[in-house]
């Protein structure tokens, strides 16, 4: 998911708190933990996922789906431009080149 175990553990700490997830760990293997989500916590996601998919529509009326699916081309490649760049640097500072 792209986030650090540090961050993951001070989310997971405030979901706890709130009441929206239990955790426990595995009794098959002590080194992982088993996260659920609580009555209250699921009830929260499916609010979270409603109000996200309202923005969806909010954010896509109007668009034709040739539209969306050509805005979708132009951002990976956006994408692709700056991790080749980053890349590119990288390269260029390992080999002692600024």
């Amino acid at each position: 998911m792209g986030i650090r175990g540090a961050t993951l553990t001070h989310h997971l700490d405030a979901m706890e708190t709130e009441g929206l997830v239990t955790r426990r760990r595995d009794p098959s293997n002590r080194r992982v933990h088993l996260v659920e989500l609580t009555t209250k916590g699921d009830a929260a996601f499916q609010r979270m996922r409603g109000a996200a998919a309202d923005f969806d529509r909010r954010l896509r009326a109007g668009l034709a789906e040739s539209d969306t699916a050509r805005l979708g081309e132009l951002l990976d490649r956006l994408e692709a431009n700056v991790s080749e760049s980053a890349a590119s640097e990288t390269g260029r500072r390992r080999g002692g080149q600024v």
